[in-house]
């Protein structure tokens, strides 16, 4: 693997950024690319906890803001290598979230002072469950390095702010049935088969709308996967349904899992990964300046980042980045080049004073 090159331009470090697979779990080889390029940048201090690389400046300034990127990406999906065709980049990671890890290293690396102090992170684990994030390990580990007055995570956004984000609870609904053969199937009762019930009510699931500061948030329910059966000779006693529960921020985790109870009853229903949404919080006077510093008019975030870890901590937050989001996961994600290169203008300029 060549050395990753930070000072290069953004376009084409996302493209090399994208060339480096980095599935969740599997982020130690980016991390280390990561790391090493950041150490020779002589106005940063740089730190590497697990396969989080955490780099601060050190000015004396009275503010301190956070930059954070996860490293890590949702498995290959015949996505690899990365290809440029008109204006747009395509490859795994190029949406999310490569092309804002990108913005965020070259500013670290080219821009030695700045208005406010910048911690910049960039960390493991984002796509997969809560205690495997690197945010959720630095946190418990190293709390003062998550301080700031304001944060920008740099998920794709479409280069507009998205603000606040969406709580997510995974949940595991158990179908009990009766075991017997299949040459006497009527001596049980098939599990897999009262399954359709629970897949019924997700069917006849309609999504609620929440408009919260002005923002109308969806929200999303849908079974992930299906799990069943002993033998292929035998009535299963036994069907997991997991499900996804995306809910609007005006919701605590308490209210979210109190519905999909209700809504699975009398089936039995058990939490498997839970997070809070975040309120936009778009009044706090350091978001309202982010926004005019960059312009455009501010979107609901649809999914969950990061962002949510920020708001528990007292810290305000935003998400921020190149790339529309609808694009995260699929097997087409891309982002164009000209939104790499806006969102690196406008967080230059937002972070030296300028904008």
């Amino acid at each position: 693997m060549q050395p990753l090159d930070v000072t290069q331009d953004p376009v084409s470090l996302t493209r090399q950024l994208v060339d480096m697979p980095s599935v969740s779990g599997d982020e130690r080889a980016i991390a280390d690319a990561v790391e090493d390029a950041l150490r020779t940048v002589g106005h940063l201090t740089v730190q590497r906890l697990g396969n989080t690389v955490v780099a601060r400046t050190d000015q004396g300034r009275a503010e301190r803001v956070v930059v954070a990127g996860h490293l890590d990406t949702v498995p290959v999906n015949d996505n690899l290598p990365s290809r440029l065709e008109d204006g747009v980049l395509h490859g795994l990671g190029s949406c999310d979230m490569k092309g804002g890890v990108a913005v965020a290293l070259h500013l670290a690396a080219t821009l030695a002072t700045t208005a406010p102090d910048v911690t910049y992170l960039f960390y493991e684990c984002e796509e997969v469950e809560a205690e495997r994030n690197g945010l959720t390990k630095l946190a418990a580990s190293h709390p003062e390095l998550l301080e700031g007055d304001f944060a920008v995570l740099m998920e794709p956004s479409d280069a507009v702010v998205e603000a606040g984000c969406q709580g997510t609870l995974r949940v595991r609904v158990t179908v009990a049935g009766e075991r017997a053969h299949s040459a006497r199937s009527w001596m049980g009762s098939n599990a897999i088969h009262a399954a359709g019930e629970v897949l019924a009510r997700l069917q006849r699931y309609e999504p609620r709308l929440a408009v919260v500061d002005g923002l109308e948030y969806r929200e999303g329910l849908n079974a992930v996967a299906v799990e069943g059966g002993v033998a292929g000779n035998v009535v299963p006693d036994r069907c997991h349904v997991t499900v996804n529960y995306r809910f609007a921020p005006d919701r605590s985790e308490t209210e979210a899992v109190a519905f999909v109870r209700e809504l699975f009853a009398p089936f039995h229903v058990e939490v498997v990964d839970s997070a809070p949404g975040a309120l936009p919080g778009l009044a706090v006077p350091a978001a309202a300046a982010f926004v005019d510093a960059v312009g455009g008019t501010p979107k609901p975030k649809f999914g969950w980042t990061d962002v949510a870890r920020f708001s528990s901590l007292g810290v305000p937050a935003v998400n921020f980045g190149p790339g529309d989001p609808m694009y995260a996961h699929r097997q087409d994600e891309h982002v164009p080049v000209a939104q790499i290169e806006r969102v690196s203008a406008q967080m230059r300029a937002w972070l030296a004073g300028d904008a």
